[in-house]
């Protein structure tokens, strides 16, 4: 790893003005194993565009200046190599802490928010496979909650362009208007309270979701959709990281920055 990283963007900037240190608690889950991606480390460690592809996630949260404190859940006893490696090579200014990861991606979320500190009234989980998030995007998930008192959370989002089909075996039985339907992305933000008596509900009734949303969905939360860049994509596939590179170092050419 190089151990050079990307030049600051332009001066951090909230749409709605936040507390004094930022009213929200990011939560980027990358406590993952990666086994579709084929790399031992996992792919949270991969080197993208100079850094490891977690990495940057923690930037674009550093940059939102309604993010107070990042916590990142790790792989179980790897905090330090995960501190040393991904955090290691930026110069933040938000602070961050760890977290250790479950079983599964539920339960890892659920140790994050048991490890956000007090008096953080919104958190924003991300996906720390997800490297093309940018702080603009955050903060519109963001403020769409903080502005709206009857939601309990937002989503970043993208509408569906390709046609859809409803199948059975391989039996196609219908074509739903595509309209209706949206791709689920991160960040996904909540109210602190909702979205961890959401998880702890699940948990009591053995109930595992697709995303946080549905968890809070489940239990009666409304949640809204904010229309998001298409390319937030997850990296998942060694073939997804040579697109996230070539979208990374175009975004990086135009903003004038280099590595």
């Amino acid at each position: 790893m190089s151990g050079q990283v990307a030049c600051p963007q332009a001066e951090r900037q909230r749409i709605v003005t936040a507390e004094a240190g930022g009213d929200t608690c990011a939560i980027i889950a990358a406590g993952g194993l990666g086994a579709r991606f084929g790399y031992e480390r996992g792919k949270q460690y991969v080197e993208l565009c100079g850094i490891p592809l977690a990495s940057w996630s923690v930037l674009a949260f550093d940059r939102a200046a309604s993010v107070g404190h990042i916590v990142i859940v790790c792989p179980a006893g790897r905090l330090d190599e995960t501190a040393r490696d991904v955090v290691g090579p930026l110069s933040l200014s938000t602070s961050v802490s760890y977290a250790e990861a479950g079983e599964t991606r539920q339960e890892s979320v659920l140790s994050g928010l048991n490890a956000v500190p007090e008096g953080y009234q919104l958190v924003a989980i991300h996906d720390g496979a997800r490297p093309l998030v940018t702080s603009e995007a955050i903060e519109r998930c963001i403020a769409a909650v903080r502005d709206d008192a009857s939601l309990d959370g937002a989503i970043c989002a993208a509408r569906v362009t390709d046609t859809l089909k409803l199948v059975e075996g391989d039996q196609i039985v219908a074509t739903p208007d595509r309209s209706f339907y949206w791709s689920a992305l991160t960040p996904q933000v909540f109210r602190m309270r909702a979205v961890l008596a959401a998880h702890r509900s699940a948990v009591r009734d053995g109930y595992v979701g697709t995303d946080d949303a549905s968890l809070v969905e489940r239990v009666g939360g409304r949640v809204r959709c904010v229309e998001s860049p298409r390319d937030n994509i997850k990296v998942t596939l060694p073939e997804d990281l040579a697109v996230a590179e070539a979208s990374l170092r175009q975004r990086l050419g135009a903003e004038g920055c280099g590595l």
